[in-house]
């Protein structure tokens, strides 16, 4: 990439268009979901070698419990067998992981995955990779707003006293800096409840390319188009 280019310190990406790609090539779905899963890997190693020091990746939502549960299934096996392969190679690249997300209603065995990989990866200083597990925007805020809840109740918090500062350290995301860049490729122009509170002012980037189909060319555009941008910022204007 060019010299002088600013690098977003965070970005966010939807992997979207995994069913497409199968079905384009007359595939069934869940290979579509398995060649996505390869290209997180390559994603992430091309973010670190840009710069980038934070990247969270939407997996899994609240919603795709709805999808057919035969690809429900596939999905939870695939992402098991992705989070107990994920600790070596994370180790090796000197990645910290962490997932975002209400854990508890996934299954005891990718609970387990994640503790270990999060245990695992802890002292890394390399690339923070985020996983979004079982997320969904508006329930992290339910969620933060019970603990919330819960605290004044117990005296531990005082409701005058609350924040945005205080909000944020209730989220998943509590010790990571809000995105500077959200990413979606696939061509669909829509949040779908991702980091809804986190992106306020973050810059956004549609691509029409299908998320196993995406590059590290791909990402360089990305951060292209992010350097093009205007940053406002209360009729303060900042030249990215």
């Amino acid at each position: 990439m060019q010299d002088g280019l600013k690098i977003p310190k965070h970005v966010a990406i939807i992997l979207d268009g995994n069913g497409r790609w199968a079905k384009k090539r007359g595939l069934p779905r869940n290979m579509g979901h398995v060649q996505g899963a390869k290209n997180v890997e390559k994603i992430c190693r091309a973010a670190d070698e840009l710069g980038v020091k934070y990247i969270t990746m939407y997996a899994f939502s609240t919603e795709n419990w709805n999808r057919p549960g035969e690809e429900v299934d596939a999905l939870m096996k695939l992402l098991h067998s992705y989070l107990k392969n994920c600790l070596k190679r994370a180790n090796k690249d000197d990645m910290r992981v962490r997932v975002i997300g209400d854990r508890s209603k996934l299954d005891a065995a990718v609970q387990k995955s994640i503790q270990e990989l999060e245990e695992g990866t802890k002292e890394n200083q390399g690339l923070n990779f985020q996983i979004a597990l079982n997320y969904g925007g508006r329930d992290e805020l339910v969620r933060a707003t019970r603990a919330m809840a819960a605290d004044v109740a117990a005296g531990r918090l005082k409701a005058e006293d609350i924040t945005e500062t205080t909000v944020t350290g209730y989220l998943d995301t509590a010790d990571i800096p809000d995105p500077d860049l959200l990413i979606r490729p696939s061509g669909e122009l829509r949040l779908s409840n991702f980091l809804l509170w986190q992106v306020a002012y973050s810059e956004f980037y549609f691509a029409d390319v299908l998320w196993p189909d995406f590059t590290k060319k791909d990402l360089e555009q990305a951060i292209y188009a992010y350097n093009g941008r205007d940053r406002r910022f209360g009729k303060v204007e900042e030249k990215e």
